[in-house]
């Protein structure tokens, strides 16, 4: 059988190689989506999309490939990776996907992200208990804990008020990485912001002020009724997270302790008033359980994943920088911190629960540059496709979603394949001058100049800083409110369909992976596994003969 099936393998790659036919004139580069069963062959722009032929070709290739989805996945998921790309509203994937296309020599409209693949689409209300435009800090209670919160607070129901000290204590609410955890798999956190922010904390604390990063942050009133500091809560709420990587160095060390990458930096320096080394405590209950601290790319992808069960890396005193401002010999990228951690993780037997956020996706369209959101996006995409290399639909679960949206946008009329941050064709006919074809709603490129919109071609708006004009003057452009997509595949995948509070999510997760609260429906009376196990390293093979052939 085996003999067979690689028999099968070889005639596909071989055919594959002599079958593809040969077009005359330059070619538009292959799209990313090329051995997917949705694909056609790219012919020169100019000819291939003049032809009927060309749109009901794949119109009916994305037909036969969705008549597929009838067989639905019902295995039991092994592993859970939720990627949340912290602001990347609907506006942001389609900037994204062009930008994808475009950095590739396309002209983008056309090319898919790793997450368009996903079979499975939904959309999440992310409101919050307390707020019509949520914040990340609610929306994490909801995704990660199944119940939606006030905004600001984090690990607590909507009973909790916001830097209220004493009501946080019988309003904690456990996440979907506690359930794992306690189910025996393994858990990991991997976030290009700190690792105390808002969304990562939402796994593993109980605060009822997402801004409460360490002690020195917090009021005295709050340490005198006894609430923990978010920082602490990482090392003390749930015991031995097996892998936690992103910023937040300064967080873990005493008070005026320099960082050992910025020595001279105040701003970097410890935080700490209780003078506590939260790493240092960390190395020394790690010494025996093959656990390792890392600070660096180099020290990260130094290690051996198969001889570590732990590892702890914060590789900025704060927020790591931006991609496009990443130093590439020192920061890991998000694709390299995900690809460490799968590793380490997938050694359980009985899989691994990862949350994956692309938190500063977040931060670029705060301050109004789109060029470094946009970029985030696509660097959590590649983050995406390195996962699902490294594991399989048949027994992994992976969501791709977002916690909220911002008040971004692109339009202006633009002609297929203009650079996404380029200039709409037309002038503004009220003011006569250009503008770009990206803008927001709000924020702080707002500028006047003699009394009217500044003229944008005066100016760099290709600059990766530039921050582009916006309705409304705002140091800080703000979150939107409406519903954000949930991308989906794997066992049960197809229970992620419609429109739903942003709070289903765990509770499906869970659901799939027999964790958590509703476990009944994984057993029959005789305690035999009801959901299939996952298929069989022959069919795997098969499935993987259908992807190449």
């Amino acid at each position: 059988m085996k003999a067979t099936a690689l028999l099968i393998v070889c005639s596909c790659l071989i055919s594959g190689s002599f079958g593809k036919p040969q077009f005359p004139g330059k070619l538009l580069p292959l799209p990313q989506f090329l051995h997917s069963p949705t694909s056609v062959v790219f012919f020169p722009l100019a000819e291939q999309e003049k032809e009927p032929k060309f749109w009901n070709t794949w119109a009916q290739r994305t037909l036969k490939n969705a008549l597929t989805l009838e067989t639905l996945n019902r295995n039991t998921a092994k592993n859970l990776i939720l990627f949340l790309g912290d602001g990347m509203g609907v506006p942001t994937v389609t900037a994204a996907r062009i930008l994808k296309g475009q950095l590739n020599g396309q002209s983008g409209e056309e090319t898919q992200l790793e997450m368009d693949k996903f079979p499975f689409v939904s959309l999440a209300k992310t409101y919050n208990t307390n707020a019509q435009v949520p914040d990340s800090a609610g929306t994490a209670t909801a995704y990660l804990c199944g119940v939606k919160a006030n905004e600001g607070t984090v690990g607590v129901s909507a009973a909790a008020v916001r830097s209220q000290c004493n009501t946080t204590e019988g309003n904690e609410v456990t996440s979907i990485l506690k359930w794992a955890k306690e189910a025996g798999k393994s858990v990991g956190i991997v976030t290009t912001t700190r690792v105390n922010h808002a969304t990562p904390s939402a796994s593993y604390a109980h605060s009822v002020d997402r801004d409460w990063y360490s002690d020195n942050e917090m009021p005295a009133d709050a340490l005198k009724d006894g609430c923990k500091d978010i920082a602490r809560q990482l090392f003390e709420n749930i015991p031995n997270i097996d892998v936690v990587m992103g910023g937040g160095r300064k967080y873990m060390f005493p008070k005026n302790t320099s960082d050992v990458e910025y020595p001279g930096v105040a701003k970097h320096s410890g935080t700490r008033k209780d003078g506590r080394n939260l790493v240092q405590e960390w190395i020394d209950k790690m010494r025996n359980k093959r656990g390792h601290y890392v600070w660096n790319k180099k020290q990260l992808l130094s290690l051996n994943p198969t001889s570590v069960d732990y590892l702890l890396g914060l590789f900025e005193p704060a927020d790591l920088p931006y991609n496009l401002e990443r130093n590439t010999e020192t920061d890991p990228s998000l694709t390299e911190m995900v690809e460490v951690a799968i590793k380490i993780l997938r050694k359980n037997p009985k899989g691994f629960y990862l949350l994956v956020e692309g938190g500063r996706i977040d931060h670029g369209h705060h301050e109004g540059k789109a060029k470094q959101a946009l970029h985030e996006t696509v660097e959590m995409d590649r983050a995406i496709g390195q996962a699902s290399l490294m594991t399989s639909i048949h027994d992994t679960m992976t969501i791709v979603t977002a916690d909220h949206s911002h008040v971004f946008n692109f339009g202006g009329y633009t002609v297929r394949g203009n650079t996404i941050f380029g200039l709409a064709p037309m002038m503004s006919d009220v003011d006569q001058k250009p503008f770009t074809s990206i803008i927001y709603g709000n924020g702080p490129g707002y500028k006047l100049v003699n009394g009217g919109r500044e003229n944008v071609s005066t100016v760099d708006y290709q600059d990766s800083n530039y921050q582009a004009q916006a309705a409304v003057p705002l140091s800080m452009e703000t979150h939107g409110g409406e519903d954000v997509a949930v991308f989906a595949k794997g066992p049960l995948a197809h229970l992620l369909h419609g429109v739903h509070e942003q709070n289903y999510i765990p509770h499906v997760m869970a659901y799939a992976a027999c964790i958590g609260q509703n476990r009944e429906h994984c057993f029959t009376s005789s305690g035999s596994a009801v959901l299939r196990p996952v298929l069989s390293s022959m069919a795997t093979l098969l499935t993987v003969t259908r992807i190449l052939c």
